[in-house]
């Protein structure tokens, strides 16, 4: 007797799944705060060099000043990082004349001037991020992710070691904690340390989730089902939009996405521990109690005596012919991934999908120029973008299969980024939409391989090969701001690089097996 045939016995998605989907639904959106975060936290403002003695000019404009001590680019505008040695009167009268000797240009000595009309404060105007520090604006983002990287090793294992359940409660506690922490950070380098931690507790979530709901529905709404939860990680990216609106100094705006996650934590008590991870580790009284529950709530009150599954009394022994050939004092670690031929084939393929799935999302979450629209429009606009790319996968990933609608998702997203490359700049309309295309499809492959690796794994493995592919997705998350340093070398070479990684990872997914309408496998001999 498999898994799937008592869920059809107790209602495969019925209340209780209802119920526990909305609770998980609702866990999921602290996600996306946290982790584009980024573009508010750390916007850069226009800045130029902080001008001494400026009350000398008492009898100038701001912009004669600025024309006397700042020197300006070739479109007309002042340069952010330099500024002259000494005033420039001469400019005063032919303001279109620009100094030809470049020793009277220096970098700036004295500090920046910002822009505050669109930001109260930002950890680039705390600590001036700019210019030569530039670096290390984006640098914190990289420290999150390389956060979210550990934080899916270490979750991986203890989530299949001991329970989805307990393991998501840590996670959301952890980051309530470090998020806190985050939000009073006093230098830089507590900030960094905080938001590493802070992105391995966030990591614990963004792992259990998904393959939680996938353990308590039947086979015909895993799909439905897994698209649901990504939907509301639109709707988190769409309240962050909203919120760095509301709060636009970067300490509270800390305290404003954190605090959702206290309710989630209030919320997850009454979700119960998966009783497919039960029965997998020989916790059957356990998952009998919670499969009765269940079946109580969904209005199956002959579960208990159905002729199929014995009497009462006897259904403890039905679950445990159930669980796994898993011998006593056995147990699974990451290395299982690599033992045999066929698991061996799907980790490094399903690996190489989600580092290039990642890496060409964040590369276009964190690049919110392009839309000719402020910064929180343009969130906000990329938020409900996912949503319709996310209802056509519904369709797409029951029709094509979930191996043709992951890779084309993933080599459509690389086209469109390649295509803007190739697009002239004046073609803003143009751009625009291309720009909006590659986003839909990059949230298309992003919702697929959450739902393609929850079922390519077998229950005793399924959050180690969780946690092993959210390992690779994290690197590639964490390489793609510091690829944007990039366009010092060629500008377009940001663009060039996701596009290219992109269309690669993306034919790889065809190497994966099909698993549309196939039962989850319980063991590594159900793989093999």
């Amino acid at each position: 007797m498999k898994f799937e045939d008592l869920l059809l016995e107790i209602g495969g998605f019925g209340r209780f799944q209802i119920l526990t989907l909305s609770i998980l639904c609702l866990t999921r959106t602290n996600l996306p705060m946290h982790f584009l975060l980024h573009n508010f936290l750390a916007a850069t403002p226009s800045h130029h060099c902080a001008i001494p003695q400026q009350e000398a000019f008492m009898n100038l404009t701001m912009e004669e000043v600025l024309l006397i001590s700042i020197p300006r680019e070739p479109d007309g505008t002042f340069r952010s990082c330099e500024m002259f040695s000494h005033p420039q009167f001469h400019l005063l009268l032919n303001s279109s004349l620009q100094p030809e000797n470049n020793s009277i240009i220096q970098h700036c000595q004295h500090g920046w001037v910002y822009d505050h009309s669109q930001f109260t404060s930002t950890i680039s105007t705390q600590w001036d991020l700019v210019c030569e520090q530039r670096g290390l604006n984006q640098a914190t983002a990289t420290f999150f992710f390389i956060g979210v990287t550990m934080g899916a090793v270490v979750f991986g294992y203890l989530s299949d070691r001991f329970g989805r359940k307990a393991m998501l409660l840590l996670s959301l506690v952890c980051s309530v904690i470090f998020g806190m922490l985050s939000a009073s950070s006093v230098s830089y380098s507590m900030l960094v340390i905080t938001r590493t931690l802070t992105g391995v507790a966030l990591s614990g979530i963004s792992l259990i989730v998904i393959p939680f709901a996938m353990e308590w529905v039947d086979i015909q709404h895993r799909t439905f089902s897994g698209v649901l939860i990504s939907i509301f990680w639109s709707i988190g990216n769409m309240l962050l939009a909203m919120i760095a609106y509301l709060v636009r100094e970067w300490h509270w705006l800390l305290v404003a996405v954190t605090g959702p996650c206290l309710l989630s934590i209030v919320c997850l008590w009454w979700v119960p521990e998966s009783a497919r991870w039960l029965i997998a580790n020989g916790k059957v009284k356990q998952a009998h109690r919670h499969l009765l529950r269940c079946a109580r709530m969904n209005g199956r009150k002959d579960f208990a005596v159905s002729p199929e599954l014995f009497l009462s009394f006897h259904l403890p022994q039905a679950l445990r012919r159930m669980t796994t050939d898993k011998k006593p004092g056995e147990s699974y670690s990451y290395i299982s991934l690599f033992r045999t031929p066929v698991l061996r084939k799907i980790s490094l393929c399903s690996g190489a999908v989600w580092f290039g799935v990642a890496f060409s999302y964040y590369g276009m979450s964190m690049n919110l120029t392009g839309f000719g629209l402020n910064v929180y429009l343009s969130q906000f606009v990329f938020g409900i973008i996912e949503i319709p790319a996310k209802m056509i996968m519904y369709v797409l990933v029951n029709r094509l299969g979930r191996r043709q609608s992951q890779a084309w998702a993933l080599i459509l997203t690389g086209l469109c980024i390649g295509a803007n490359v190739i697009i002239p700049k004046p073609f803003t309309s143009l751009r625009s939409v291309v720009a909006i295309m590659g986003k839909g499809f990059s949230e298309a492959a992003f919702t697929t391989v959450f739902l393609y690796t929850s079922e390519l794994y077998p229950t005793v493995l399924r959050q180690n090969g969780m946690g092993y592919t959210s390992f690779v997705a994290r690197l590639g998350g964490a390489l793609a701001p510091l690829v944007f340093l990039l366009d010092e070398v060629w500008k377009p070479l940001p663009e060039v690089t996701y596009c290219g990684v992109a269309v690669c990872c993306g034919m790889v997914a065809f190497l994966l097996p099909e698993t549309l309408n196939v039962r989850l496998p319980e063991g590594i001999e159900d793989i093999e």
